[in-house]
């Protein structure tokens, strides 16, 4: 029996933009369930003590993440530019993907956002560049970017990014598979074995 794979990412991960683009169509091809769970790494590093990004903190593990990403995206045939500004703010898409988590279109969006952060250097955190992903899926932009700004939305975030904490989650992408943690997209593989496994 298969048990579902979670999916934590956030919109400025780095590692989550190779795992967003390829996580669905992956679990597809197993017949496991996929939950989308986005959430926010700022407030995870500050329980750790971090004020940053450990890839700005870091500069030589910062050199080393990029040139990596890279090779996975070239591997993976996924377009790379650095963004101009990094870690870039995306609040917005993570209140709507919390939103809207159960939603047909939300893998969809998922990875537009993503290819607008780490292909094609857009600031995701502005309605200007949201708007027009939501509109090309076929979405009413403006309810959709109005409802994440409610205090219920908020919320719902809020509450993801605290479970994050709770399930010991300490950065993106991370996969969790029950009570199973599996951290890094290179894990990916690891994790979809878990869901398939025979108990």
């Amino acid at each position: 029996m298969t048990k579902p794979v979670e999916f934590w990412f956030e919109f400025a991960s780095t590692y989550s933009y190779p795992a967003a683009m390829q996580i669905e169509a992956a679990c597809a091809a197993h017949g496991v369930p996929l939950v989308w769970r986005p959430f926010l790494l700022g407030p995870v590093f500050g329980a750790q003590g971090m004020t940053d990004s450990p890839f700005n903190l870091y500069p030589v593990k910062g050199a080393y993440m990029w040139r990596d990403l890279d090779r996975i995206c070239e591997a993976a045939g996924l377009p790379l530019q650095k963004p101009s500004t990094f870690p870039r703010g995306s609040m917005l898409a993570a209140r709507i993907c919390a939103a809207n988590a159960d939603a047909g279109w939300i893998g969809d969006f998922v990875r537009a956002v993503f290819s607008a952060n780490f292909a094609e250097d857009l600031d995701i955190g502005q309605a200007e560049v949201i708007g027009p992903v939501l509109e090309a899926l076929g979405q009413d932009a403006a309810s959709i970017i109005e409802n994440a700004g409610t205090a219920e939305t908020k919320q719902a975030l809020r509450d993801l990014t605290e479970d994050a904490i709770a399930r010991g989650i300490f950065g993106a992408p991370s996969f969790t598979v029950g009570d199973e943690l599996f951290w890094g997209h290179d894990r990916m593989a690891i994790a979809l074995a878990e869901a398939t496994r025979d108990d």
